[in-house]
């Protein structure tokens, strides 16, 4: 039942909500977590939500470049009729009454054993009446109670006690009083109890004297006093009644571990898109963890609960067994004596019980939808291929006894491709240290040390910070753009049936030179955009002369050109800034660069030192290119240091 002031206060309760919704927004690292935040702050599940995202997260790659996702959450509007207000009322628990029962007051009598006659008048709850006078002088009458005191029944009826008032007298005999038996089961567990009812001059029993009874038949422990007392009232003659009952023991749980990882490697978590769908690329596979992050932890074995008989007898608990912590490789043991810590970056992995850390990752075949994409904490090891638009990040080395085909490499050690890189012109390689590859083939490398390859460079884009070296049978560079700050060295440069423009370039750091290139682009659009506000700027100003005035529209267009041309000048002014920095730091580069073809350097090849450019005209076989006072000098072929051709273990060049 609901009363009007709960079903006011639901309303307005309603009315508030429906004035206050709202959007917000809101941001996580991923789309998922970005909306459960919303559902916790709109306070409402996922399925009832709309949201929209207004700025796409991205990962970044070992903390740098990350970025969070953005989402502008709101309530989703469901077509629906309207309910009764009963029925929305009845979702609210809190704003739900009690129901209370139509029940009529009870009158009990007890005859004891001073010879007393006693009664007690319960009220009514709910619609129920209250006991009439004329039942309670009947109750007694049917019991052969004499010399009933009429005004105590009157006030037991009007004040509905909970205790028995004595009203009257009977003969007692006592041979008819009611009869007990207790029962002690289940291993003393148990006490059961049986009544058989009083014969005419009985007494009955009250909830004291049946506790009595109980403890003169041992039962110390777990008396039911509730079951007791409504008995003593309502008896229940010639049936067992469980008046007592013991505390079981409970044994203490065995120590365990609790994981900081997924320890079953069967299961695939595949995550959705902002799109909403699956990228069955992203397997999540590996479960990365750096040094020193917490990847389990012990809970502690718990001692048993002893348990009691209803004779207060103890039964022993057996406490919970300890486990030893399953330390493996690459872990050790937090100062808590509970924490399982990393030693190291790498993959978490559960090995016959053991946690250990890996530092490696193997692939037994290739990069593919069976693996998905691929980012580790430590080193990577393919034994197959990476195939189209796959990508694989690591934080060590990348080793992939395959081929790379129109995929992403991304390390901070080096990169090794036994058997060379087919970019598809869109694969893409990267390397903190040296890339060594078969071949390399339509693709874009970096690499932030050296880049040695085997049988050339074809249609492709190659920086390297030190140098790039093609040192096999087959070595040539056709085609393609190589820079280096030191050295580009090949067995052959360019093609003699011409083709693509080849174009080695040394002197200068690859890096800086690009992000000159992209600065200096900018400022000349910049520039032009200028030019072209200057225009429009004169032209406002020049209406402006001879009508003494503009139009409130041409004013505010007025005052945005000049808005945007002063956020231009400033971005000129700091692009120009950076500008200068990175020539002060190519000026300071001690190398001049060479370019170097043991056996020939065909015509149509473009060699540029620092500034220096020399478009070759004529064959060249064994040379060197070097910059002598500003121009470019062609000279006897220079070996590579010994060192460069070197190969890692397990890798070789020829």
């Amino acid at each position: 039942m609901v009363d009007f002031v709960q079903l006011q206060n639901f309303v307005k309760i309603r009315l508030e909500q429906d004035r206050t919704i709202r959007t917000i927004t809101v941001e996580g690292t991923t789309l998922d977590e970005a909306v459960a935040e919303a559902s916790t702050l709109l306070d409402l599940p996922v399925r009832r939500l709309e949201y929209e995202v207004t700025e796409r997260g991205s990962p970044g790659f070992l903390g740098s470049g990350k970025k969070n996702w953005k989402i502008k959450a709101y309530e989703r509007v469901f077509n629906r009729k309207v309910r009764k207000i009963e029925d929305e009322i009845k979702d609210e628990p809190s704003l739900v009454a009690p129901v209370i029962p139509d029940k009529d007051g009870e009158v009990y009598t007890q005859l004891r054993n001073d010879g007393g006659a006693y009664i007690k008048v319960t009220p009514p709850t709910g619609m129920g009446k209250k006991a009439p006078e004329i039942a309670a002088i009947k109750a007694l009458e049917a019991r052969h109670v004499t010399g009933i005191d009429k005004e105590i029944v009157s006030a037991a009826i009007r004040e509905m006690g909970e205790e028995y008032i004595r009203a009257g007298s009977y003969q007692r005999q006592t041979q008819n009083d009611t009869m007990v038996q207790i029962e002690l089961v289940d291993q003393e567990m148990k006490a059961f109890m049986t009544v058989n009812p009083p014969g005419l001059g009985g007494c009955d029993h009250s909830m004291e004297s049946y506790l009595s009874l109980l403890k003169s038949n041992r039962v110390h422990f777990g008396a039911k006093e509730h079951v007791l007392r409504e008995f003593a009232d309502k008896p229940i003659y010639r049936e067992r009644i469980l008046v007592a009952e013991g505390i079981k023991p409970a044994n203490g749980r065995d120590a365990y571990i609790q994981y900081a990882f997924e320890t079953d490697l069967s299961k695939v978590r595949l995550r959705e898109g902002s799109n909403g769908r699956v990228d069955f690329k992203e397997l999540n596979l590996i479960q990365n963890v750096v040094e020193n992050q917490p990847v389990a932890r012990k809970m502690p074995a718990e001692k048993g609960v002893q348990g009691q008989t209803v004779t207060s007898r103890d039964i022993p608990a057996s406490n919970g067994n300890d486990i030893p912590l399953p330390l493996g490789k690459n872990v050790h043991v937090g100062q808590d004596g509970e924490c399982i810590l990393s030693d190291i970056n790498g993959q978490v992995i559960l090995v016959a019980g053991k946690i250990n850390v890996e530092p490696v990752y193997t692939v037994d075949g290739g990069v593919n939808l069976k693996t998905g994409n691929i980012i580790f904490l430590g080193t990577v090891i393919i034994n197959g291929n990476v195939e189209d638009g796959f990508s694989v990040k690591a934080a060590g080395n990348i080793e992939v006894h395959g081929i790379v085909e129109k995929a992403e490499l991304d390390a901070e050690g080096a990169v090794i491709v036994h058997k060379g890189i087919t970019g598809k012109n869109g694969g893409v390689v990267r390397a903190g240290k040296s890339i060594w590859a078969r071949f390399i083939e339509n693709a874009v490398v970096e690499s932030g040390d050296m880049v040695v390859v085997a049988d050339g460079i074809i249609n492709s884009q190659v920086d390297a910070f030190k140098r790039v070296i093609c040192h096999g049978k087959r070595a040539s560079i056709v085609g393609s753009r190589v820079r280096a700050s030191e050295e580009v060295n090949a067995k052959i440069l360019g093609s003699p049936t011409g083709g693509a423009e080849t174009i080695c370039e040394v002197g200068v750091d690859p890096r800086s030179k690009s992000q000159l290139e992209t600065l200096m682009a900018e400022n000349a659009d910049a520039e032009k955009e200028i030019e072209e506000i200057q225009r429009n700027l004169q032209t406002l100003i020049n209406i402006k002369k001879q009508r003494k005035s503009l139009p409130e529209e041409k004013e505010e267009n007025m005052k945005e050109l000049m808005d945007r041309r002063q956020i231009l000048l400033t971005d000129i002014k700091k692009n120009g800034e950076k500008i200068q920095r990175i020539h002060e730091f190519l000026n300071s580069l001690k190398s001049k660069g060479k370019v170097s073809a043991s056996s020939k350097a065909y015509p149509g090849v473009k060699i540029i030192i620092k500034d220096a450019v020399n478009d070759i005209r004529t064959e060249y076989h064994a040379v060197t290119f070097i910059l002598e006072n500003g121009l470019i000098r062609v000279t006897k072929y220079e070996e590579p240091e010994e060192d460069v051709t070197k190969a890692p273990d397990g890798f070789t060049a020829n």
